[in-house]
């Protein structure tokens, strides 16, 4: 493990009473309260002590430039700057992810007779989710906290991520999932760690859990619970990667999975840093969500027009976007309804049916999160709530692999045959 610099701390105090070293998050300057505004110091703390909202971040930037960051890491730290890490992240053991690969899609946006379409393909990601960018972020939390051990409830991905950072980094793992988890995804975290628990109830019964367990515990770092608002930062890379790889500039509509919402949030999020920061040229664009619609609380609300998000209990193949409680759902609807987008949902079948489609389009295997997002694009093209005419972004959160029992029984071989031309020309394949 490489040495940290030994550095004054703060009087911010971490995990049992570990000081704080100055610059431990860069240039964040406070935790402020997205509710009332109310700020505090920046430690281990995730809810406004003024009227229990969520806290995040808020920053005192620097003058970025662009040059400064293409000479960065082809990975997150290349924006370290715009992130609560401290400027010597590269020397602490992590998985090193995204810059992940932005693709045109033209295959596919010919088929929904689109004009330009990109696919932002998180796939690729250390754990092949982009849950790789969070839980780095979340990680560098947690060391700087003197945590002792790193968690999470999750719906699978997440489980993934934070028991590889867990084990590159040298912490103990321990990870909370619903027991009825898709199985790859339960292999795919027991392979890294020896404490995965599995938990008889849905995600929202794993996350209940999870905090009553940060609340007992000492020195537990929970990356989505008590340590939330750094994790979620990660999510902002997203954006400023898809900026970055269109020549920095925005797209003119993106479509965003919703489980908890954070993700769309914070890509929104970046998008208005990059504007503020002269990055990018400000420009209207167009925030669209995507849920399943055997958990779609945000996508019912925004239908209705409502602001309060009902909590549904979820029943959907899309198990890594089943949050029937999300907790940034209501700021999800603000920023599509802000935006000029909107919130939509898919079946399971038009699931597995836009699995397919990408991969037979574009070769690329999506998770059912990818599916639904997929699925919603073409949904939007086809009610024209999407302006077919602007340059796209679909976001693709993770790898196919992680669910094949959602289209195992919709693909198949086209033909069993003997080993001999004759049988082959019987095919038609030909």
């Amino acid at each position: 493990m490489s040495a940290v610099p030994t550095v004054e701390p703060t009087t911010e105090q971490g995990a049992e009473g570990t000081a704080i070293r100055e610059g431990a998050f860069g240039n964040a300057k406070a935790l402020t309260c997205r509710e009332c505004g109310h700020q505090v110091p920046l430690g281990p703390h995730y809810a406004c002590s003024e009227c229990f909202g969520p806290l995040e971040i808020a920053y005192d930037f620097p003058q970025v430039t662009r040059e400064e960051i293409e000479a960065g890491p082809r990975n997150i730290w290349r924006y370290k700057a715009l992130l609560p890490v401290p400027t010597d992240i590269e020397t602490s053991p992590n998985t090193e992810p995204g810059f992940t690969r932005l693709l045109e899609a033209r295959n596919l946006a010919a088929e929904l007779g689109m004009t330009k379409l990109w696919v932002k393909d998180d796939s690729t990601n250390p754990t092949n989710s982009f849950k790789d960018r969070v839980v780095a972020c979340a990680l560098s939390a947690a060391r700087e906290f003197g945590s002792k051990v790193f968690a999470c409830p999750s719906t699978g991905n997440l489980a993934n991520a934070v028991a590889a950072a867990g084990a590159r980094a040298g912490m103990k793992t321990v990870v909370f999932i619903p027991s009825n988890l898709e199985q790859p995804k339960q292999v795919n975290s027991a392979v890294f760690t020896d404490s995965l628990v599995a938990v008889n109830g849905n995600y929202d019964d794993v996350n209940k859990l999870a905090s009553e367990i940060a609340g007992e515990e000492d020195g537990w770092a929970f990356v989505n619970v008590n340590v939330r608002p750094y994790y979620a930062e990660g999510s902002k890379t997203l954006g400023y990667e898809i900026a970055e790889q269109l020549g920095w500039r925005l797209p003119d509509q993106i479509v965003i999975p919703v489980a908890s919402g954070s993700q769309l949030t914070k890509v929104h999020k970046a998008f208005q840093e990059l504007i503020k920061l002269g990055l990018v040229e400000d420009k209207p664009y167009k925030v669209y969500g995507a849920q399943a619609a055997g958990c779609s609380p945000v996508s019912v609300a925004y239908k209705a027009g409502v602001d309060a998000i009902r909590p549904v209990k979820p029943d959907t193949i899309a198990k890594s976007l089943a949050i029937g409680n999300p907790a940034d759902g209501i700021y999800v609807l603000d920023v599509c309804r802000q935006t000029g987008g909107a919130v939509e949902d898919v079946t399971d079948d038009e699931v597995r049916e836009a699995i397919v489609l990408l991969a037979r389009t574009e070769g690329i295997f999506t998770e059912t999160a990818g599916g639904t997002t997929v699925g919603v694009l073409r949904k939007l093209v086809e009610s024209g709530q999407l302006d077919t005419s602007l340059e796209t972004v679909v976001i693709n959160t993770g790898h196919g692999l992680k669910t094949l029992d959602a289209v195992s029984g919709s693909v198949a071989p086209a033909a069993t045959i003997d080993p001999s031309y004759a049988a082959f020309a019987a095919t038609g394949l030909a």
